[in-house]
Formats: structure tokens, C-alpha cells, sequence
């Protein structure tokens, strides 16, 4: 690099950043149930479930935990699957409940959530969509980072 040239800086991609783009990614390669990512070997980019997508839009390709991903880009992924579980919480609240009646969660998981006969992909890309809206709220000020 020559002295006068300055390096750009990329800007810090955000969990409502990830959000927003898995629902990019649903829109344009379809949505699934049952396991993360449907079951094809004739394209690189799958229909896939709701953290399949956020996967998906952190990383480039299919990824089936958390440890399939670099590094840097974990906090970003689990954090964006933490704002969707909030979310999910406060809006489409779904608790497991044992034979006993108790709560098998405290949390609404999104995995068995998007796999909820129920679920709509429209359902799953609003509350992506809401989701993001809400960190976006809670982590951003005056259109900058808090």
C-alpha cells in the first residue's frame, strides 16, 4: 500500500445486521422446517429453517453450529439467535411442557419454534424482521452503535 492511500475500515456487522440479512436470504431461497437447511445436494444455498438463515447470512454457507463458523463471527451469530429468542419471547411465547405440566424451557426456542406446524415462513421473516428492529433499539443510538 502506498502512503497515501488510507485503509478502509469495514463497518462492524451487527446481530440486527444478520437478522435483517436472513431475511434476505429467506425471501430469496425459500424456507424449511424440520432440520436447518433442506436436504439437496444440487445447490450451495438451500431452503433453510430461521438459524439456518442467520448461519447462512454470517457466514456464506451452510452451518449447522456454532463452531462451523470463525471465530470472530460466533459472538455476532449467537447474539443475533439471542435477540430472536427475546424476541420470540415476548411475541410468539411457545414453553414445552412436561407430563407433569412443568416447563421443559424458560425460553421460547427458535428451533422449535420455525418447526411448529403453525409456523409460516411469514411468521418467521417478522420476527427476524422484529427482532432486528428491537436490537436495533436497544444497541443503537442516533444511528450509531451505543
Amino acid at each position: 500500500m502506498k502512503a497515501t492511500q488510507h485503509p478502509t475500515t469495514a463497518a462492524q456487522v451487527t446481530p440486527a445486521d444478520l437478522l435483517r440479512m436472513a431475511v434476505l436470504y429467506l425471501r430469496r431461497h425459500g424456507w424449511h422446517q424440520g432440520t436447518y437447511y433442506a436436504p439437496t445436494t444440487d445447490t450451495p444455498t438451500p431452503a433453510a429453517c430461521a438459524v439456518g438463515a442467520i448461519g447462512m447470512a454470517c457466514a456464506g454457507h451452510p452451518v449447522k453450529h456454532f463452531s462451523d463458523l470463525r471465530t470472530d463471527d460466533r459472538p455476532t451469530y449467537l447474539d443475533a439467535i439471542a435477540a430472536l429468542t427475546d424476541y420470540l419471547d415476548q411475541h410468539y411465547p411457545i414453553h414445552l411442557v412436561d407430563d407433569d405440566g412443568y416447563w421443559l424451557d424458560e425460553h421460547t426456542s427458535p428451533y422449535s419454534w420455525n418447526d411448529d406446524p403453525a409456523c409460516t415462513a411469514e411468521h418467521v421473516i417478522a420476527a427476524l424482521e422484529g427482532a432486528a428492529k428491537e436490537w436495533d433499539r436497544l444497541h443503537t443510538q442516533e444511528g450509531g452503535n451505543r
